[in-house]
C-alpha cells in the first residue's frame, strides 16, 4: 500500500534526530544557533534596548533594516540581509514592504518565530548574567594551563 505525502512528513516527524546526520532538523539547529539570529530574534521579540539599563522584556514588535542594523553592533550589512532572510524562508519572521519614499522594510516574528524567541532570550539572559562566572572559569583554566 502506497503511502501519501501527508502520511510520509509524519512519519518523518516522527522519526527526527537531530544526532543523527542525515536528520533535517540537524541544519535547522546549525542556522538558529548563530549568535545573529539569536540577538535578531531578542530584538524583534521586544529584548531590544539601545541602553544597558533598560528592561529587555518588553513586547514583541515589528523593526526596520535601519534599526535592526543600529541594534545589533557590529553585524554587517550582508550579514544582517542573509540572516533575515534565512529567518523568513524558515517562517520565522515576516517581511513587509511599505511604498514610501524611500521604501520602508520592516520586519516582525511570527507565531513560530515567537515560539523560538522565548528560548532565545532565556539563553541570551543566561549569557549575560553568567558571563562574569564564566570569565572567572577561563582565567583559572588558563592559569591552571600555564602555570
Amino acid at each position: 500500500m502506497a503511502m501519501t505525502a501527508d502520511r510520509r512528513r509524519a512519519q518523518a516527524k516522527v522519526e527526527y534526530d537531530a544526532f543523527l546526520a542525515v536528520c533535517p532538523s540537524r541544519k535547522l539547529l546549525e542556522r538558529i544557533s548563530g549568535k545573529w539570529v539569536a540577538l535578531i530574534l531578542a530584538a524583534l521579540g521586544g529584548g531590544g534596548s539601545p541602553r544597558p539599563d533598560a528592561d529587555c522584556a518588553g513586547e514583541p514588535r515589528s523593526m526596520r533594516y535601519s534599526e535592526l542594523s543600529r541594534l545589533l553592533v557590529g553585524v554587517s550589512q550582508k550579514m544582517l540581509t542573509q540572516t533575515l532572510r534565512s529567518l523568513e524562508r524558515d517562517g520565522l519572521v515576516t517581511r513587509t514592504v511599505t511604498p514610501t519614499v524611500p521604501v520602508t522594510v520592516s520586519y516582525e516574528l511570527t507565531e513560530l518565530g515567537l515560539s523560538l524567541h522565548h528560548m532565545m532570550r532565556g539563553l541570551k539572559t543566561w549569557a549575560e548574567t553568567h558571563m562574569d562566572d564564566v570569565l572567572t572559569h577561563r582565567a583559572a583554566y588558563d592559569d591552571d594551563r600555564t602555570g
